[in-house]
C-alpha cells in the first residue's frame, strides 16, 4: 500500500489582505502569494475583475476554511461610470454597444440613487462566473452565444455620488454579497438614457478586513531580495491575520485545554456559566490562549464542533 503524499509545502495559515493590482487577475494573485508564503493551499474571498484594483483579502492554510464568513461580509467600491457608452462586458474591456449623446446632470444623476439603495434586482452581467446550465456565463458570451441570466436579489446599503462631471461620475457603494458594481453602472446608464460602463473600480473594504489591513503585491515582492529562507518567510509571515479574526460576527465560546483536546477529536463539549451563549447555528469556539480551534453550532448546552483547526 503506498503511502500518503506530503502536501507540498508550508502549513501555515492566516489571512492576507491583498492591495490587488490593476491588470491582474485574482486567480494569478492567489497563485502568487501563495508561492511567495510557500503555503500548502490557498483561497480568496470574492473575485476581482482584472482591471479592478484593491482588496482581495486571500487566506491560507487553515484560514481556507473561514472563506465563507469573509464572502458574505459588506463591501465598500469607489468606481467610476463613463456615460455615453454600453459595452458588452459593462466595462473598459468590451465593445460597444449602445450609444448615447445625451449626459446625465448631477441632479438627475442624485435623484437615481434612491431606486438603487436598498433590496434591489439585479441582472449580472454576460461577462461573469455565474453559471448557466452547468457552464460560466463568460465562456459562453466569448463564444458569442446570447446568455439569458435571471435577475436576482442583491442589497444596496448605500450608494453616494462622489463627484459629477460631464462624461463621466464618481461613486461609492456599500453592498451585499453577489452585488455586481458593473451592473450597476449599466443600469443606471440606461435609466439615464445616456448608457454608461465602469471606467474604474476599487475595492476598500471587505468585512470584517478594513482598508488600513492592505498589503500592496510590492511590499511582499521586495522581501525576495532576503536571500535567508528563514528570514523571508519570517517577514512575510508578520503580514498575516489570524484566522479567528475572519469569525468575529459569530457568537463566541472560550474553552478548557481539556475542551479542546475533545474538540479537535471531533467531540462535543459541554458548555457551563452564564457566559455560554444561547442556542445558534453557528459558532466558533477559541482556547484560552485566543487560538482559533473550531466552528460549530450550540445545541441542547453543548458546542458541537463543524470545522476543527490546529
Amino acid at each position: 500500500m503506498s503511502k500518503p503524499r506530503k502536501p507540498k509545502g508550508r502549513p501555515v495559515s492566516g489571512w492576507l489582505v491583498l492591495d490587488k493590482p490593476f491588470d491582474f487577475g485574482s486567480t494569478e494573485a492567489v497563485s502568487k502569494v501563495k508561492w511567495l508564503f510557500k503555503a500548502q493551499k490557498a483561497g480568496h474571498a470574492g473575485t476581482l475583475d482584472p482591471l479592478a484594483s484593491g482588496m482581495l483579502p486571500i487566506a491560507l492554510g487553515d484560514a481556507t476554511k473561514t472563506v465563507p464568513y469573509v464572502m458574505d461580509g459588506r463591501k465598500i467600491y469607489e468606481f467610476t461610470v463613463a456615460w455615453g457608452e454600453e459595452r458588452n462586458t459593462d466595462d473598459l474591456e468590451g465593445e460597444p454597444t449602445q450609444t448615447s449623446d445625451k449626459r446625465p446632470s448631477e441632479e438627475d444623476i442624485r435623484a437615481l440613487l434612491p431606486k438603487y439603495t436598498g433590496v434591489i434586482e439585479q441582472v449580472p452581467p454576460q461577462f461573469s462566473a455565474i453559471k448557466i446550465a452547468g457552464e460560466r456565463a463568460y465562456d459562453m458570451a466569448r463564444e458569442g452565444e446570447a446568455v439569458e441570466i435571471p435577475a436576482r436579489e442583491v442589497e444596496i446599503h448605500r450608494l453616494t455620488l462622489l463627484k459629477a462631471e460631464k462624461d463621466q461620475a464618481h461613486f461609492e457603494v456599500e453592498c451585499g454579497k453577489g452585488t455586481y458594481v458593473r451592473s450597476l453602472a449599466r443600469d443606471m446608464g440606461r435609466d439615464l438614457g445616456c448608457y454608461g460602463h465602469i471606467a474604474g473600480l476599487r475595492r476598500t473594504l471587505v468585512a470584517p478586513f478594513g482598508e488600513e489591513r492592505l498589503v500592496p503585491l510590492e511590499k511582499l515582492v521586495a522581501l525576495e531580495e532576503i536571500e535567508d529562507a528563514d528570514e523571508r518567510l519570517a517577514a512575510l509571515d508578520a503580514f498575516l491575520i489570524a484566522p479567528v479574526e475572519a469569525l468575529t460576527n459569530l457568537p463566541h465560546v472560550r474553552v478548557s485545554d481539556d475542551q479542546v483536546r475533545r474538540l479537535r477529536s471531533g467531540n462535543p463539549v459541554i458548555l457551563r456559566g452564564r457566559d455560554a451563549p444561547l442556542p445558534t447555528p453557528e459558532a466558533y469556539a477559541t482556547s484560552i490562549s485566543g487560538e482559533l480551534v473550531a466552528i460549530g453550532a450550540v445545541e441542547e448546552g453543548e458546542f458541537r464542533p463543524k470545522r476543527v483547526f490546529g
